[in-house]
């Protein structure tokens, strides 16, 4: 993992963790999310970047809640950012959003069906920020290394992979686990998009479902495949959340999961 502000707890010898509410609802729930899981985080010495949406570009519908408005959004991000010193993800969906969200964030997420936009990768790249790229649904693990030399074609070399599923039939997604390998042959870290990997998009409800019942499943697995960071979106009440409900985690949960798969970590460790 990369070298990035207020990032702590990279010589303990764990995953990283990419984690948080999957868009900004309000001012003040993501302050409350933020806390928690630096708490666990510092006490079981993960590194943990505050992970977050500032507005929602791939909804099922245009009457789905996409934002409470980007400045305000982006605001939110910046104070938790630097009042918990916490770093931030955030994704982008256009190359002329990438010098805004930069101000306020420390890795700029690619999303998965936006990750051969050439122009959308080479304005991350100009940014000098980690630049982490979703694997599309469509696409092989081996194709991602050209997705990646865009932005290192363009002077910066600190980019990310993310493994988030693979399209399988019409609604459903599957891991394919040989993923970690292949695309940690490019020498970059990979992280295991846990939640989005369990949606099942394009109900006929319009809204996307979710299988959040096998996230321990996927996250023991992809920790023992060999994934150096994980994804996961968390909330308090995910029955409540205004994007992405169906696939996240309760954050009451995540202790004890992150706990388990620390103790997987820390095994293979020992044989390495």
């Amino acid at each position: 993992m990369y070298q990035i502000k207020n990032l702590k707890h990279l010589d303990k010898g764990n995953f990283f963790l990419l984690a948080g509410p999957c868009v900004i609802e309000n001012e003040e729930m993501p302050f409350e999310i933020a806390g928690q899981i630096k708490q666990i985080a510092d006490e079981l010495e993960i590194p943990f970047i505050f992970k977050a949406s500032y507005r929602k570009a791939n909804r099922s519908k245009l009457t789905s809640f996409k934002g409470i408005g980007d400045e305000q959004a982006l605001s939110v991000l910046s104070e938790i950012r630097e009042n918990l010193e916490l770093p931030v993800v955030t994704d982008i969906h256009k190359p002329e959003e990438a010098r805004i969200a930069a101000e306020s964030a420390d890795i700029l997420q690619i999303p998965a069906f936006l990750c051969r936009q050439t122009e959308l990768l080479m304005a991350a790249a100009e940014t000098g920020r980690v630049v982490n790229i979703k694997k599309g649904q469509f696409l092989s693990p081996s194709a991602m290394q050209f997705a990646a030399q865009k932005v290192i074609d363009m002077g910066n070399s600190k980019v990310m992979l993310t493994e988030r599923g693979t399209t399988f039939g019409y609604q459903d997604l599957i891991v394919d686990m040989r993923s970690f390998p292949v695309m940690k042959k490019t020498n970059l870290p990979v992280v295991l998009d846990i939640t989005h990997s369990l949606q099942q998009p394009n109900q006929t409800s319009g809204v996307t479902g979710g299988q959040p019942e096998m996230i321990e499943t996927i996250a023991r697995a992809g920790i023992a495949a060999g994934a150096d960071g994980i994804f996961i979106e968390t909330h308090p009440e995910p029955s409540e959340a205004k994007s992405d409900g169906a696939n996240m985690l309760n954050l009451k949960y995540l202790k004890s999961l992150l706990k388990r798969l620390v103790d997987i970590k820390q095994t293979i460790n020992k044989f390495e």
